[in-house]
């Protein structure tokens, strides 16, 4: 919600890409929504709460193949309140100094991204930032697409730039520490991770990472213990977890914990892309 709780009413959140609506579903009562099983492209959430009081909200995501995408949306009120909340609200939530040019910029680069262009959506963020050097979603989102493209150095460099404008944004955190992780930069990773833990400690993606960043420095015992969170949070889409829980089994030498590890892993996506190895390692350890 703008004051930033949680809506205690199913919300509608449509789920399109260039072509068509994927899905569409309404959240829970924690206002909690997922959709399973995508296909690596770019899509366009649609959000519509109660029409009369609050605006139809539109998100750009990108999803990369196994890799699950966590999105958090903050409702926008037709006509601001003129009470406060005692509540700490992140700055791109609640940013409403976006000059007009620059947020056209910014939605240029969201239909762009909705229509799988990504490079002309670039030029379109970048414009943006230069516009406005505080828009913090913008920056966000450019880093986005920069590590679609395969950047990791630029899409750092904009994720740096939007968790230093605002320091509760979870987003741009939890996407640094991807980076990081890609780069093996395990230590500062971790750091900026559990940054992003702290925001939101329900977060199965921030355990999954930070798992990651730990198994980067044979922290086996603090990966163990976030990679089983992940699971647990997050359940089939975060199954991955269980195939890092394996490989970290392995390394520690405890064949059976692998073992039974692997198999739930195959069990949860029998289809996944390393199946065919993870069937070699099981049929190994029996």
């Amino acid at each position: 919600m703008p004051n930033g709780a949680f809506t205690t009413e199913a919300i509608k959140v449509t789920l399109s890409n260039l072509r068509e609506t994927v899905s569409t579903l309404y959240t829970d009562s924690q206002g909690n929504f997922e959709f399973r099983n995508l296909a690596s492209g770019n899509y366009q959430l649609e959000v519509e709460a109660n029409r009369q009081k609050f605006e139809v909200k539109t998100e750009a995501v990108t999803v990369f193949k196994g890799t699950p995408s966590l999105v958090n949306i903050a409702l926008r009120e037709k006509e601001s309140p003129d009470s406060t909340s005692a509540k700490t609200v992140s700055i791109a939530e609640l940013d409403r100094n976006v000059p007009s040019n620059a947020r056209k910029e910014f939605d240029r680069a969201s239909k762009l991204i909705s229509e799988g262009n990504t490079a002309a959506a670039i030029v379109h963020l970048q414009k943006a930032v230069e516009l406005y050097p505080g828009y913090v979603m913008a920056h966000n989102d450019l880093g986005t697409q920069f590590l679609a493209q395969g950047k990791l150095d630029e899409a750092a460099e904009e994720f740096r730039k939007a968790v230093s404008l605002d320091s509760k944004a979870f987003n741009p955190a939890l996407n640094l520490g991807i980076v990081l992780v890609h780069k093996h930069q395990f230590q500062e990773a971790l750091a900026i991770l559990r940054t992003a833990t702290s925001l939101d400690p329900n977060s199965p993606a921030a355990r999954l990472y930070s798992g990651l960043a730990e198994l980067g420095l044979d922290d086996l015992e603090a990966a163990e213990k976030d990679f089983k969170s992940a699971y647990s949070m997050g359940s089939q889409p975060f199954a991955v977890a269980l195939f890092h829980l394996g490989q970290l089994y392995l390394k520690r030498g405890d064949k059976e914990s692998a073992l039974n590890a692997f198999t739930l892993y195959l069990r949860e996506v029998p289809d996944a892309a390393n199946a065919e190895q993870v069937r070699k390692t099981i049929a190994m350890l029996h």
